[in-house]
């Protein structure tokens, strides 16, 4: 569970407490419901992290809403991505293992993350891993709901494949860019968990993929 399950459940308790006492029980049911709900949605699952060669892992769980080839100041590139709604998981994961080389905090609007037009203009946090022989990016992209976007790492940092980076504050998006010659494994309405779906291959991997099924259980780094 993530630690701000607690910041924003034990005031709620508190207030259920107090609202009992001094009232009647039947006050302490909404904050109570309002606890629970928050200790649900800040959960922090285990996963299973694919170690098959050159594989991408889902940086967030959540709903495939776009797999397009885009241009971008680097090229053509594919970007794939991912719809959380409030009932998933929103800690992020790091989809390659490698080294963090950039990250650019962009301020900008709240727009409905499921819009085309929220992957570059919403307020979002945008991170270059490289690793593998390649760069991966991946973008934690605000939503309508989401206002408060958390990375835990810094330019530098090594990081293994699937390990937690970092979290979205409720509804949001979370978009990867990919070199163009990276095989998709995933297409449009899918639904992925984050650091157990694997999206895409790496073409070095192309020469391995008869170790592709094999998963080790590890957990990822915090």
């Amino acid at each position: 569970m993530v630690r701000d399950a607690y910041y924003y459940s034990v005031p709620l308790i508190a207030a259920a407490v107090l609202l009992g006492w001094l009232t009647s029980p039947a006050w302490a049911i909404i904050p109570l419901v309002l606890a629970a709900f928050l200790l649900w949605f800040f959960r922090d699952p285990e996963r299973t992290i694919s170690d098959a060669p050159g594989a991408i892992v889902s940086p967030a769980d959540g709903k495939i809403t776009d797999v397009a080839l885009v241009s971008t100041s680097g090229g053509e590139r594919y970007r794939i991505s991912i719809f959380l709604n409030v009932f998933d998981v929103h800690v992020n994961r790091s989809p390659i293992a490698g080294t963090i080389r950039k990250i650019r905090y962009q301020r900008g609007e709240f727009l409905n993350a499921m819009g085309a037009a929220s992957a570059e203009q919403n307020e979002q946090n945008i991170v270059d891993v490289e690793g593998e022989g390649h760069s991966v990016t991946f973008k934690q992209i605000a939503g309508l709901i989401a206002r408060r976007i958390v990375f835990d790492k810094k330019v530098g940092d090594a990081v293994t494949r699937g390990e937690r980076v970092g979290m979205i504050k409720f509804g949001s998006r979370t978009d990867v860019l990919l070199d163009p010659t990276a095989r998709l494994n995933v297409k449009v309405g899918e639904r992925v968990k984050g650091g157990a779906s694997i999206l895409a291959f790496l073409p070095a991997a192309d020469r391995e993929l008869v170790g592709a099924g094999r998963v080790v259980e590890r957990e990822g780094g915090r």
